[in-house]
């Protein structure tokens, strides 16, 4: 297993990086500018250019060249505008469900927010664009031949692991570290029965292992 981790330089991403390394699972960064790139191989981390605005062209020939047989999605406009949400989180994430297809990359794991199939809850999430972004992307992800797995998590905090989380209910809301998104990732690589589901995930009572499985 080749991990190819792309929006290796958001939060959730970046802590994904040590998650591996941890277990020795092989991975590539995919980064956006040469400038990340260059910062990431001085710390010996393997990185792949890969710019999701790209052509559809430019995008296979970058996830062909990372050489990874497992693509999965972390990357995010971060706030930056609609547009730009659209083109990242939209059609970006659709984009590279395309080229796995075509490059028969049968492995693909989606980081996508709670709440992104709940209308009812997107206007009070203040950031709309995203979860319609986020939710049209998952439809996609959904319709595909794609060996999928897709996680919600809750609200995002950057406090330290709990290492236990619990299954959202569909209304109901939770936080949840980036660091246990990282774990959770870790867990549902490792476990191929994760294939075809989706985890609405926050801070709980269960280690994140059990509840994974």
């Amino acid at each position: 297993m080749k991990v190819l981790i792309i929006g290796a330089h958001g939060k959730v991403g970046h802590l994904l990086i040590g998650e591996l390394q941890s277990k020795n699972i092989d991975f590539v960064a995919g980064l956006r500018s040469e400038e990340q790139i260059k910062a990431y191989k001085a710390n010996n981390i393997p990185t792949q250019f890969i710019d999701l605005t790209a052509s559809l062209d430019d995008i296979t020939k970058s996830v062909k060249e990372s050489g990874a047989d497992v693509l999965l999605f972390s990357a995010g406009a971060g706030g930056a505008g609609s547009d730009l949400t659209l083109q990242i989180d939209l059609d970006g994430a659709i984009k590279t469900m395309m080229v796995a297809e075509a490059l028969d990359i049968k492995r693909y794991i989606m980081v996508s927010s709670v709440f992104s199939d709940n209308r009812d809850k997107w206007d009070a999430s203040g950031i709309k664009p995203y979860m319609i972004a986020k939710h049209y992307a998952d439809v996609h992800l959904r319709g595909t031949d794609l060996d999928y797995t897709i996680i919600h998590p809750g609200g995002l905090t950057d406090e330290e692991s709990i290492g236990k989380i619990k299954l959202l209910g569909e209304n109901e809301v939770g936080n949840i570290p980036r660091i246990d998104v990282a774990k959770s990732l870790v867990e549902i690589l490792q476990n191929p029965s994760t294939i075809g589901k989706e985890y609405s995930i926050a801070s709980g009572d269960e280690p994140i292992s059990d509840v994974i499985k």
